[in-house]
């Protein structure tokens, strides 16, 4: 036998067994679902790879050196599971009885004493080490004699399969590690540098020291990023090394690392105490057959190759979570009767299912079925496929016979389905004629609730909560230009993954139920707010809102002379013909031939020539002005004018933006293909790009608009006694603010002090200075700070409000709304002090800015429920910021003006009252 060492990462198996099986218990109540993973994994390894050597490592309790370099080093990792705290001591007794050397060494983790153990083993070039981990970190311990195995995957990474999952090779893997960050671990990277943007930087720069030393090279908001991290990334690199040189408290001497014939005799007590039944009569004995049967699922038995799951209680499903003994593939009828059945069942038991379709594309309006997955208990999961081009295996089920035997379980209220961002599901089947029902949960909008600051993709949260690495999509359907549609992987693969898929989601679901249990007020938020939100969207985005595409392609082509004029005048401004959009041609004729001010440089050291310079200059400087009127109206003709009509739906001759609830960490919707929330207003081209958004005949829109929202917020939140007056006596917020700061009686307030105050009032939430101040209202800095210190003065409540939450961020970490959403703030104790500043800020913004976005959501909700409650004609078509957008049959019109008010008015009490305004037209400009 090669000489060989067998090292196995105990402590990433033994939470991935605990989240992969379901809650099994022994006769007396032990859980016993990590030891029985555990186990499992250990007996098949030693029995598929035979070694020399062996050793299983474990993390030791207590803290390492790492959590002396950060504090933070996996902080935001929940607490172990008491139910898996309580199988750490018999999974370490099963360890040693199946005759595996353990090790477990005080104040390193176990990747370090892998690590040491792995190098000191191969130092001998005649010796080889397979480590079996789902830890990308070992990764870096890759070489010509150290391989990994994740037996999850049945994944095998050499230098070679590093390269090709990573994009660099092993010797890089802590310089990529460093630059994204490890979730994980909660080691941060560089913000917004994701796994394409490390590896670029590392192909271009060779390592991590080179992208440091080029940092000032790299450009944009990644750029920027890198300059803010540049302190950091050493303290990162330190934290994602794996040492290699540790010693081991004893355990140094390799040689003694051998496998023992297993101890029988306990494994016999072992098993009876816990009620391994199988195992025990693998050793020739057998116990009284007292604990019940698994539900027999005869869809597996229907299913060549598939394992009928009829055995004992604890040993109903195999470890591995993408094993096909568990994951089944339905291509007959009696395997879907019997699948059909269950889900009967688990509707009568009031039992939550996991759904997921797979599909055509991405394009909810577009897409069509390729198939469909469920799971009904961790571990077992179905997957019918429906429209796979597989010419390998040709027997599929037909979609409309499966359509129509489903529908009455798809349609149905009470059968209870959770999914991961189940509104797709919903638009998938709306296109096949189906009305999704019984949507009860959903995995990414628990995620959300709970850390809406991190990802909530699939992948990415089985590997945070549930530590399992998944099958992607990308290793499926291969990336960018040369990705190929689901329909065309073959049903072997599909499958399982779409099986994962369902089986992953059941898994997260149970995990943030218990989350959010301990959690009243995220539960509140996940209940009454986001989840009732869906089927809303869901309406607003299969509605869409009506475009005038002529009169669209005349404001393209007046926007298209305009940009032909102002060309004209920028070169005659600048005595030269150039190319007004090339920063490098601008920078030459502002900087160097006409000498004006160079304001700040980009990353790479140029003179800048970005929207803040050109402002600024545009004070003195009519060039600067043009560039930018320019600038402006190009981006009107690109971004809408021109590709507007490209969006417009032919069938239905509206245009369909995508809500994504997701996204924004304060609570706010985000609206794409295409964006409907950023159409610019302040000027007169932007409000007439509104103006094709249109009521059909017969019709008007009606826009809805809460009034001084986040000023209301501000007041019932800082409690402030004046501010709070002002707006239950019904002032003008403005001109009664300018009145405290410029102590004249209301009627003697002018126009500009007015204009002052408004621009106090909205620039203190956004955490503006003095500086800033000064900048916008062209005054002298002292000035501004005089007003600041004015207004503090006249509203000191504002002033305890922004330092109590100040204080309060940096205590807890976040921050909440008035309903309770959290609202994290990773920034707030951070030693870069332009980060912890803008935490500082967004401390005192975020609550106002999430709390405006609950209540919209909360209008929307009682908006769509009246009018569907009341079977009015009237609907809603688009939600933008604080404001609610109709399309309203004439004759509804009037009832929707006394209405939709009152019902925004009414979502929630504060101690100053909400308000919202209405506005009718024929088209969305018109209607405000």
């Amino acid at each position: 036998m090669t000489s060989r060492l067998l090292l196995v990462d105990g402590s990433s198996y033994l939470y991935r067994a605990f989240y992969a099986l379901p809650d099994l218990r022994s006769p007396g109540g032990i859980p016993t679902g990590a030891i029985h993973g555990v186990v499992a994994m250990l007996k098949k390894l030693r029995n598929d790879f035979p070694s020399t050597h062996a050793a299983c490592v474990f993390d030791a309790p207590g803290k390492t050196f790492r959590d002396d370099i950060y504090d933070q080093y996996k902080a935001n990792r929940p607490s172990m599971p008491d139910d898996l705290r309580a199988q750490i001591d018999w999974i370490h007794l099963f360890t040693r009885a199946l005759g595996w050397p353990l090790l477990s060494v005080p104040g390193i983790e176990a990747d370090d004493a892998i690590g040491t153990l792995a190098k000191r083993y191969t130092a001998q070039s005649d010796r080889s080490c397979l480590i079996s981990t789902g830890d990308k970190d070992l990764a870096q311990l890759v070489n010509s004699q150290i391989h990994l195995i994740n037996t999850m995957s049945n994944e095998l990474l050499d230098e070679a399969a590093v390269l090709a999952k990573f994009g660099v090779p092993p010797n890089r893997i802590v310089d990529y590690l460093s630059l994204v960050g490890d979730t994980v671990d909660n080691v941060p990277g560089v913000e917004k540098c994701g796994p394409k943007t490390a590896v670029k930087w590392l192909a271009q720069f060779d390592s991590l020291d080179g992208v440091i030393a080029h940092a000032s090279e790299i450009s944009g908001v990644v750029g920027k990023n890198l300059q803010s991290a540049l302190t950091w990334l050493p303290t990162a690199r330190n934290l994602v090394t794996v040492r290699c040189d540790c010693d081991l408290a004893g355990a140094d001497e390799i040689e003694a690392l051998h496998f023992i014939e297993a101890d029988e005799a306990l494994l016999k007590n072992y098993y009876r105490e816990l009620g391994f039944k199988t195992w025990l009569r693998e050793l020739g004995e057998s116990l009284p057959d007292k604990t019940p049967k698994a539900r027999s699922s005869s869809a597996q038995s229907a299913v060549p190759n598939a394992t009928n799951a009829t055995n004992e209680t604890n040993e109903a499903i195999e470890f591995t979570h993408s094993d096909t003994s568990a994951y089944v593939c339905i291509d007959t009828l009696p395997a879907f009767d019997a699948l059909l059945a269950e889900l009967d069942a688990a509707q009568l038991s009031n039992t939550v299912v996991a759904f997921d379709t797979e599909t055509t594309g991405l394009d909810t309006r577009t897409a069509q079925l390729v198939g469909m997955s469920f799971c009904l208990q961790p571990g077992i999961a179905y997957y019918i496929p429906l429209q796979h081009r597989d010419l390998t295996s040709p027997v599929q089920l037909r979609l409309d016979q499966v359509l129509a035997r489903l529908n009455a379980w798809l349609t149905s209220a009470q059968a209870k389905k959770v999914g991961q961002n189940l509104r797709y599901d919903a638009h998938v089947l709306a296109n096949h004629g189906i009305t999704l029902a019984g949507i009860c949960e959903d995995t990414q909008l628990q995620s959300y609730i709970l850390a809406s600051d991190a990802r909530h993709n699939m992948d990415d949260l089985a590997k945070r909560y549930l530590r399992i690495d998944t099958i992607t999509y990308e290793s499926l359907c291969g990336k960018g230009a040369a990705q190929i549609s689901f329909a065309d992987v073959p049903i072997a693969k599909a499958f399982l993954y779409a099986a994962e898929d369902a089986d992953i989601t059941l898994r997260l679901y149970h995990y943030f139920v218990q989350q959010l249990s301990t959690h009243a007020e995220l539960n509140s938020v996940y209940r009454t707010i986001e989840m009732p939100l869906i089927p809303v969207l869901l309406r607003m985005e299969r509605t869409g809102v009506l475009i005038d595409k002529d009169l669209l392609v005349q404001q393209s082509h007046s926007l298209g002379q305009k940009m032909n004029a102002l060309e004209i005048e920028a070169h005659g401004l600048a005595g030269q013909a150039f190319n007004l959009n090339s920063p490098k041609q601008l920078a030459e004729i502002l900087f160097v031939q006409q000498g004006l001010p160079i304001e700040k440089k980009t990353a790479g050291g140029a003179p800048s020539t970005d929207e803040a310079v050109l402002e600024k200059l545009a004070q003195n400087y009519p060039l600067a002005r043009c560039i930018l009127d320019y600038r402006s109206v190009a981006k009107l003709k690109s971004t809408y004018t021109d590709k507007l009509p490209r969006d417009i739906d032919p069938h239905s001759g509206r245009v369909h933006t995508h809500y994504a609830q997701t996204v924004a960490v304060t609570g706010r919707l985000a609206s794409n293909d295409p964006n409907l929330q950023n159409i610019p207003i302040r000027t007169a081209e932007g409000r007439q790009i509104r103006a094709a958004f249109i009521a059909p005949e017969g019709a008007q829109i009606m826009s809805a608009d809460y009034s001084q929202i986040e000023l209301r917020i501000m007041a019932h939140l800082s409690d402030d006694t004046q501010l709070v007056k002002a707006f239950n006596e019904g002032r003008d917020i403005h001109q009664a603010t300018a009145a405290e700061i410029f102590q004249v009686a209301l009627p003697e307030v002018s126009t500009d002090q007015r204009r002052t105050a408004k621009m106090i009032n909205f620039g203190l939430i956004y955490g503006m200075s003095a500086f800033g101040l000064a900048a916008n209202l062209g005054i002298e800095r002292s000035a501004a700070a005089h007003y600041i210190n004015q207004y503090f003065t006249r509203y000191p409540g504002v002033a305890a409000y922004m330092e109590r939450m100040r204080l309060l961020a940096r205590a807890q970490g976040y921050v909440e709304t008035i309903f309770g959403r959290r609202l994290w703030l990773r920034d707030i104790a951070s030693s870069n002090v332009g980060r912890r500043q803008g935490a500082e800020r967004a401390a005192i913004n975020a609550p106002m800015q999430g709390t405006a976005a609950d209540l919209i959501k909360l209008a929307m909700i009682a908006t769509d429920d009246w009018l569907r409650t009341e079977q009015v004609r009237s609907r809603l078509i688009m939600q933008v910021h604080d404001e609610l957008v109709l399309e309203v049959p004439n004759e509804e019109v009037e009832l929707m003006r006394e209405q939709i008010p009152r019902l925004m008015a009414q979502v929630a009490q504060l101690s100053v009252p909400l308000l919202a305004q209405v506005g009718v037209g024929p088209n969305w400009d018109q209607a405000h």
